[in-house]
């Protein structure tokens, strides 16, 4: 009786899963069957999660255009940090996304005063791409709960940014030569500081949207030094050595 029983329930059981319950004729070939469908089904949605993370980090991140202006796509970042670890950040972590977020800033502050006095389509072009790069520091520190430093346009909580910033409007409004030598320079300064601060740090969220930001500050300067050119004039680097530089503008 127990044995019929038995039997009874598992038939119940397994007519409500939908299964064919010929041929199964004991409780641990029934266990063992829907054990590993589980295990399928969470392979199958582990695997769907790190596909989607992998295209978005590996494709769709930077966005490169024909004129090498180079914009970061913010929910391709969203979803790639998604699939990264956070937690407490070091001092000089925190210290670096702040700078960043300003110095970004910065860049897209100043190309937006030079195209008001040159009206080139190179500083309104790339201009917009830096508050992409802008927007992707400021999701880090939104990330880790940190408060955004950045002001109106043309302002700055950092000293020495402001004096940059100031300094870099008044020689490039000398003229349009000046003015691509100044874009090209910052390019070369936000190369330089996104290494430092990718030195100070092995947090992986923050070294991919470091490494996004250094290839489009990469980028830019070639721009930058493709439009001296168009004009007839040469370019030197002033803050990388010549071979970093050659090895940037021929890549």
């Amino acid at each position: 009786m127990d044995e019929l029983k038995t039997a009874d329930s598992l038939n119940l059981t397994c007519e409500n899963t939908g299964y064919s319950c010929q041929g199964i004729n004991n409780f641990s070939q029934y266990y063992w069957m829907m054990k590993t469908k589980t295990m399928l089904l969470g392979s199958l949605c582990l695997l769907l999660v790190v596909l989607s993370t992998a295209y978005a980090t590996d494709q769709d991140l930077l966005t490169v255009k024909d004129n090498y202006t180079s914009e970061l796509n913010d929910s391709a970042l969203g979803l790639a940090l998604a699939g990264q670890p956070s937690g407490g950040l070091t001092a000089p972590e925190k210290e670096g996304l702040f700078y960043m977020a300003e110095e970004e800033k910065l860049a897209g502050d100043v190309y937006l005063a030079l195209n008001e006095k040159w009206n080139l389509r190179v500083f309104d072009n790339i201009g917009k791409a830096e508050r992409t790069h802008e927007a992707a520091v400021k999701m880090l520190l939104e990330r880790y709960s940190l408060p955004d430093p950045t002001k109106g346009a043309g302002e700055f909580s950092n000293e020495t940014l402001q004096g940059l910033y100031d300094d870099l409007v008044s020689r490039g409004s000398a003229s349009v030569k000046d003015a691509l030598q100044v874009g090209a320079a910052i390019e070369e300064i936000d190369i330089l500081d996104l290494e430092e601060r990718m030195a100070q740090t092995d947090r992986e969220d923050l070294l991919l949207v470091y490494a996004n930001l250094k290839s489009g500050s990469e980028n830019h300067l070639r721009a930058f030094v493709n439009n001296l050119q168009k004009q007839g004039f040469e370019y030197n680097p002033v803050y990388l050595s010549q071979e970093k530089y050659e090895g940037i503008i021929s890549g």
